[in-house]
């Protein structure tokens, strides 16, 4: 058999800066296909959508401009030109190849069996725009192609699509800070695999000797490769800068929204914490009085809707004050005091109803409102619950400790007025207490004149300061040793237009239960320190010592406006005593200490008041800056008869000198507590057997009747 006739063919050659164009554009349009990958899983549709049409007309071109590039580098012994409309198809092709690319990379996880598929339609449409530009060379005869390895030529396109499609896969995984590396190296594979598809179908061609190019005198020309790359390189970078810039935007949105939601939820839980600082207790967690007022408000519009035609729901008020607490505040602490009272709060709590609200407005007092109730027998089985759960002993520091409780009830709208509910429950819890505790008692309408003049008294004392109608009255010490005057305690009294002269007895409770006692506080700092300057200026020299609220130590700048009264009058601050109490100064140590070293950082003198009827540990005393300590008057009474008193008042004396501490005893009546006291060599001695407290004027003709009168000197 003889063998086939030799078929010569025409010489082929590759453009090397050609080749190396194309590799180069293969690579860039991997890299922006890799950035687009990620551009198209965007959660918002609508984003999706867009970026994957401009997605795969850029990365579409991308590809067909490598492969036209690469076309136009090839060159035979003849002219070569390249059909339009073929060359169109070619690019319509590569953008239907990357559209596949893109959507199947817009899933965030796709399983192998897509991959397969995916990968296979986009080595076909890789092939057909390969071989439908390879068509655009209108030859004659036509071109010859070499099966295997066009097959081949197919097989490295459909394994580069699935190369493409995992890497896009797995790169979104990769570490942020390695990802531009990863995708750089992806993007040469990447480009060289196709590149490699190119140039495999490129070498399946065979063109016979004296072929001749029909279209020649169409699209050709160095020229116009350089035109192709450069558009093609100038909208691969824009598509990617594009892309760069967005991804930087959502970030900072991203960013941004984090931000805004953080702040919400910031702003959200800020809300939450100032809502439960205003309405609730921070002690019990109960609700407070704006909270209570709030919710009995609402319980009284709920209750008048279902009375329209005739009585069918009540609601109760109950008044709950705690007997025997302070006793036990003052001899175990305030940390005991605070563990009774958390504890009270949840008995309480656990008595109310679904409907109900317990609420804690202060101190040992708390509120009940009862809702749905029916008469006062469902009244007194309320009141008689709360007795016999604060009648329980309480567990404080391993002793079990006990306190009763007085329990004032109202009624609506049986007894009283809506806004007086509150008022006249405190009337009736009263009456209780007056009845010697551990009961309650319901609200009777004579009790409501007693409210009613508390109420009233309130306005008046409001106004009082306004008007002038306080005075100080000065009570005389007298020096143990000298006997002679060495200062005096000033007392105020208020003077009242219609009910006279008011002893402090009856009004400074009231003060301090409606908050008033600081402007009041205020007001006896300031005028004592103008009496002071009035008698320095009468050649005088007269210590004063005033009364010191526990109220006022806890005002954050007290310091500053004692300081601000002695300037303004000019007034030295060694002749200002100030005095508090023993059971208040340990009910709130803190405040104490604090303001006490700030008033004797300023020079003013301090002393405690009625010492041994509180809780004070020495430890405690020792750390206030006090200068003198007053005894008691009940212990002073007890002198003459009881043995125990006097073994108490001669240890506070000697322990307070022991510890640098002058003493005064008030409430000196009879000769012979004044004989005992000098024996024991207390400091100074105060009570109505030398002078009832008087006023300024008073005092002035009183101490110059004093025979053998000499310069008073200051407290020491």
């Amino acid at each position: 058999m003889n063998p086939p006739p030799f078929v010569p063919y025409l010489s082929a050659h590759h453009d090397v800066w050609a080749v190396v164009a194309s590799v180069l554009i293969a690579t860039l349009a991997a890299y922006v296909a890799l950035d687009l990958a990620r551009r198209v899983r965007q959660p918002d549709g609508r984003v999706h959508v867009l970026w994957w049409l401009a997605g795969s007309i850029t990365m579409g071109t991308g590809i067909w401009s490598m492969h036209f590039v690469g076309m136009l580098g090839f060159s035979l012994p003849i002219d070569l030109g390249f059909t339009a409309g073929m060359t169109f198809a070619s690019w319509i092709a590569a953008i239907l190849a990357s559209g596949i690319a893109l959507w199947v990379a817009s899933k965030a996880d796709y399983g192998w069996r897509r991959l397969v598929l995916a990968s296979a339609a986009m080595g076909v449409g890789i092939c057909g725009m390969h071989y439908i530009g390879m068509a655009a060379l209108d030859m004659a005869p036509g071109i010859e192609w070499h099966l295997p390895t066009v097959m081949l030529s197919a097989a490295i396109a459909v394994g580069a699509s699935a190369a493409s499609l995992l890497i896009f896969k797995h790169l979104g995984d990769a570490a942020r800070e390695h990802r531009v590396q990863l995708q750089i190296l992806a993007a040469f594979v990447m480009g060289l695999a196709i590149c490699g598809m190119h140039y495999t179908g490129m070498a399946a061609a065979a063109f016979p000797a004296g072929s001749v190019c029909l279209s020649a005198g169409e699209l050709q020309g160095t020229g116009l490769t350089t035109v192709i790359g450069v558009t093609t390189s100038l909208l691969l970078l824009g598509t990617l800068f594009t892309s760069t810039v967005e991804a930087r935007l959502q970030t900072v949105a991203q960013r941004l929204a984090r931000s805004l939601t953080e702040t919400n939820a910031e702003l959200t839980r800020a809300n939450h914490e100032l809502q439960q600082r205003a309405f609730t207790d921070a002690l019990t967690g109960l609700p407070n009085r704006v909270l209570f007022e709030d919710r009995l408000h609402h319980a009284l519009l709920r209750m008048e809707r279902a009375n329209q035609l005739k009585v069918v729901e009540r609601i109760a008020v109950l008044f709950v004050d705690l007997d025997g607490f302070k006793p036990i505040n003052d001899t175990f602490g305030h940390t005991a005091g605070d563990h009774i009272l958390r504890s009270a709060a949840d008995r309480l709590a656990r008595l109310a109803g679904p409907s109900d609200t317990v609420a804690r407005i202060g101190g040992d007092e708390f509120l009940m409102l009862l809702e749905g109730v029916r008469d006062q027998a469902d009244c007194a089985l309320a009141a008689n619950g709360v007795l016999r759960a604060l009648n329980e002993p309480f567990s404080i520091m391993g002793r079990q400790l006990q306190i009763a409780c007085s329990v004032g009830i109202v009624l609506h709208p049986d007894q009283g007025s809506p806004e007086k509910l509150v008022s006249n429950a405190d009337a009736a819890m009263y009456a209780a207490k007056r009845a010697g505790g551990g009961n309650y008692a319901m609200f009777e309408s004579s009790m409501g004149a007693n409210a009613a003049a508390q109420l009233e008294l309130q306005s008046d004392l409001r106004r009082a300061l306004e008007l002038g109608q306080f005075e100080l009255h000065y009570q005389p010490k007298i020096d143990g040793r000298s006997k002679r005057m060495s200062g005096v305690e000033a007392l105020v009294r208020w003077n009242h237009p219609q009910r006279g002269m008011i002893a402090p007895l009856d009004f400074i409770g009231l003060a301090e239960r409606f908050g008033l006692i600081v402007r009041l506080g205020e007001w006896v700092i300031d005028e004592a320190c103008r009496q002071i300057a009035a008698w320095r200026a009468q050649g005088l020299t007269m210590p004063v010592a005033v009364n010191l609220s526990v109220m006022q130590l806890r005002e954050a700048d007290f310091v500053d406006r004692v300081e601000r009264a002695l300037l303004r009058h000019g007034v030295p601050a060694s002749l200002l005593l100030c005095e508090i109490t023993e059971s208040l100064a340990m009910e709130d140590f803190k405040s104490t200490q604090r303001t006490f070293e700030g008033l004797a950082r300023i020079g003013v003198f301090l002393s405690i008041d009625d010492f041994g009827t509180g809780y004070s540990s020495l430890s405690h005393l020792r750390q206030l800056p006090a200068r003198q300590v007053k005894i008691d008057r009940s212990f002073v009474q007890d002198l003459e008869g009881q043995g125990d008193a006097r073994a108490v008042v001669d240890a506070v004396i000697r322990l307070a000198h022991a510890l640098g501490l002058a003493v005064v005893a008030e409430g000196v009546e009879t000769q012979a507590q004044r004989d005992i006291l000098m024996q024991m060599d207390c400091d100074e001695l105060q009570g109505f057997l030398y002078a009832r407290p008087m006023t300024a004027a008073a005092l002035l003709d009183w101490s110059s009747a004093q025979v053998g009168r000499a310069p008073l000197k200051k407290v020491s």
